[in-house]
C-alpha cells in the first residue's frame, strides 16, 4: 500500500513493523519514525488501526495462550489479500 505521498519513511516499511510497533518490539528511533508517518498518513494511520484491533482481538480470546504461528500466518495473509483487493479498488477509481 501506498498514498502516493512522499514520507521520511516509506509506507511499505511503516506496514511491514507495524505489528512490532504495536507490541512495543522496535527501538526509540524505529517508534518516532513511525509515528511522524501515521501522523502524515491517513490511509497507514486507518490500517494501523485495522492492525491494533486485530490483535486486541486475538489477544482477547486467546488470552493469556500464545497465538499460535499458523493462526498468525492466516490472518497476516487474510489482511495481505484485503489489502491487495483495496489497492485495485482504489486504482480503478
Amino acid at each position: 500500500m501506498s498514498c502516493g505521498g512522499e514520507h521520511a519513511t516509506p509506507c511499505s516499511e511503516v506496514l511491514a513493523k507495524v505489528y512490532s510497533y504495536i507490541d512495543g518490539e522496535l527501538d526509540e528511533s524505529n517508534c518516532a519514525d513511525i509515528r511522524e508517518h501515521l501522523d502524515e498518513c491517513g490511509p497507514c494511520l486507518a490500517e494501523y488501526g485495522l492492525e491494533e484491533v486485530v490483535k486486541k482481538l486475538v489477544a482477547k480470546h486467546c488470552g493469556a495462550d500464545p497465538v499460535p504461528g499458523d493462526l498468525r500466518a492466516k490472518v497476516l495473509h487474510r489482511l495481505e489479500a484485503a489489502r491487495a483487493d483495496l489497492e485495485v479498488r482504489e486504482s480503478a477509481e
